[in-house]
């Protein structure tokens, strides 16, 4: 391959990397990604894609797919405690606890409320193909696997890099203006000298990924299924439907367990665990992959260093429980994607990039310590009541055995536990972390207000105009379709400002702004008489202005800037807004 010169290269095709090109497609970025492996994953590695994150996906045409191979939310809308999946034993296939999570049950009520689209249950292995093939249609012979980089230099202006063609050993030198570590942190970050600070070796997991019908015995509904094992606590386990079908039709799971004492990992050996875990002697399984794996809560100290810049597992990593790596990793490549879209089109100064790590690290680091204490949590709580792992055998049969007993004792044991077991719910139903974050400073302009109040557990969201927040979802009404507030922002429209039935004074300024600024903003009045109609009154219920103030919507559907009413000069407000959005400002300027 010939030399070649690029406004951006990728390094790393996993869900993050294969994201990012999508989203710098979409907003006319030329770019290389390369990506060392033949192929895309093998196992299913992250499998919940949560609301925020299927906003962005619908918002790049990228949803359908997955909608249709993921779960729907009916069958895995939930988490389960079990003793065991099946055994023949007094003790095996009892119902410890079990609640709604992940906007199943009584919350999709709330979740379909605050969102145009709901979470949906797709491992990485199945997503990461649909990404993959997308971003070839979006950028054609330049999604290249089976390519590594060996190195590269950041000279000041420009990065350079040394590319080789795995199969082959043939490299070459790409030059780009920005490059964007999407690899694990394998190469980009520790070449950079960037820290991960955090906690390393917090627990050693085994996983094993493998083909099996558990129909006989599978209980469906659930994104996981927690098994404690009423004798030994070396038996205590998780499982995960992973596709293609799902419910009882599943045909692969992934296996979470301790790792075994003697450290066998061949097929033999696991395949007995399997086994004995799942209480099926004589199962018929075939083993696709095992693994030992650590967890760890890391976040990298920097997320940019001159022309380089982190995102997805390169940037940070945390344990499983609540689902936030994938997703983060997703969110991280959809801010930075409009902003290197802005810098490189010479309509935002190369400062706008530093908000990446302003906005992104201080939500990715609160998202990572949520998970670390969740997990935490969620292990002293099982160990508390009495069944946790860690519970010596004598004492652990003892309180299984008073945990099912038909008594008054054991009815008050099973309230308690239950009662205990659902503050879980910061854990599976943590929806304002999902959708509710807000970055503080950076590309907004902060108007003073408060934040919305927010429960300790983060189950309860509440939507809000304030700047560095989500757009709150509406439905709204346009020549005679429903279309929501999200689908009237994004890469096609660049700015949008939204105002009411009364503010036509902020349209006519979001024309002088564009032409002043050359920035694309696209006006939006809703409100009677209006190009959208606000037909339940949802937009109003939300906006958290009167009908003649306006709401700035950055690309990425954060809010930029808002007015409450109407201002006398609309025109140079805006245009000032805009300003110390695009030069990254606008929170020092506001509390200047």
């Amino acid at each position: 391959m010939a030399a070649v010169e690029v406004p951006v290269l990728i390094v790393g095709g996993g869900g993050c990397g294969l994201a990012a090109s999508n989203f710098l497609s979409d907003h006319g970025v030329a770019h290389l990604l390369v990506e060392r492996h033949a192929d895309t994953a093998h196992v299913p590695k992250a499998h919940y894609l949560n609301q925020r994150t299927m906003e962005i996906f619908r918002q790049h045409g990228l949803d359908a797919p997955m909608v249709e191979q993921g779960a729907p939310l009916e069958l895995f809308g939930g988490l389960r405690w079990l003793t065991s999946l099946t055994g023949g034993g007094e003790m095996d296939a009892r119902l410890i606890h079990e609640m709604d999570a992940f906007g199943g049950g009584v919350l999709r009520e709330r979740y379909a409320a605050a969102g145009p689209v709901l979470p949906v249950k797709l491992p990485q292995v199945r997503l990461e193909p649909i990404l993959r093939r997308t971003a070839q249609e979006r950028n054609p012979g330049r999604v290249l696997f089976g390519h590594e980089m060996t190195g590269f230099e950041d000279r000041g202006d420009r990065v350079v890099a040394e590319i080789r063609e795995v199969a082959t050993g043939e490299t070459t030198t790409v030059t780009a203006q920005y490059l964007i570590g999407a690899d694990g942190g394998r190469t980009v970050g520790s070449a950079l000298g960037i820290e991960m600070q955090g906690l390393h070796g917090l627990l050693d997991v085994t996983t094993a990924y493998f083909a099996a019908d558990l129909s006989p015995w599978w209980q469906e509904g659930t994104l996981l299924t927690h098994f404690l094992n009423a004798y030994d606590p070396d038996l205590c386990s998780n499982l995960i439907e992973m596709g293609p079908s799902w419910g009882k039709a599943c045909e692969e799971w992934v296996l979470h367990f301790p790792p075994m004492p003697d450290g066998r990992l061949d097929e033999e050996a696991v395949t007995a665990r399997i086994r004995e875990l799942l209480g099926v002697p004589d199962l018929e399984l075939t083993l696709h992959h095992v693994t030992n794996w650590t967890v760890e809560a890391l976040v990298a100290e920097h997320y940019r260093k001159g022309r380089v810049l982190l995102a997805g597992d390169s940037a940070h990593r945390q344990p499983p429980t609540v689902g936030l790596g994938l997703n983060s990793g997703i969110q991280d490549a959809h801010n930075l994607a409009w902003k290197l879209a802005a810098v490189l089109s010479g309509r935002a100064g190369d400062s706008l990039l530093d908000t990446y790590e302003a906005e992104r690290r201080p939500v990715c680091r609160h998202n990572v310590d949520w998970a670390v204490s969740a997990a935490s949590h969620h292990q002293t709580v099982l160990e508390t009541v009495g069944l946790g792992p860690h519970a010596p055998a004598q004492r652990r049969e003892r309180m299984f055995a008073r945990f099912f007993e038909q008594s008054p004792i054991g009815e008050v044991v099973r309230a308690r536990t239950a009662e205990i077991l659902d503050t879980h719910r910061a854990g599976g139903q943590a929806h304002d972390l999902e959708v509710g974050f807000a970055y503080e400073q950076g590309a907004v302009v902060p108007d003073g207000s408060a934040p919305p109040p927010r429960t300790p557990m983060r189950d309860v969201y509440h939507p809000t105009t304030r700047p560095g927040h989500r757009l709150p979802h509406a439905w709204l009404e346009h020549e005679g379709r429903r279309v929501s507030t999200h689908d009237l922002a994004g890469p096609a429209r660049g700015f949008v400002l939204f105002t009411g039935a009364e503010g036509t004074a902020w349209c006519e300024a979001a024309a002088q702004a564009a032409e002043k600024l050359g920035v694309p903003v696209t006006a939006v009045r809703i409100g009677t008489g209006a190009q959208y109609a606000d037909v339940d009154g949802g937009w109003a219920a939300v906006r958290e202005t009167a009908a003649d103030g306006a709401v700035l919507v950055r690309p990425d559907n954060h809010v930029a800037w808002r007015a409450a009413t109407a201002a006398e000069d609309p025109a140079a407000v805006l245009a000032d807004a805009l300003s110390r959005v695009l030069a990254g400002t606008g929170a020092d300027r506001a509390t200047a």
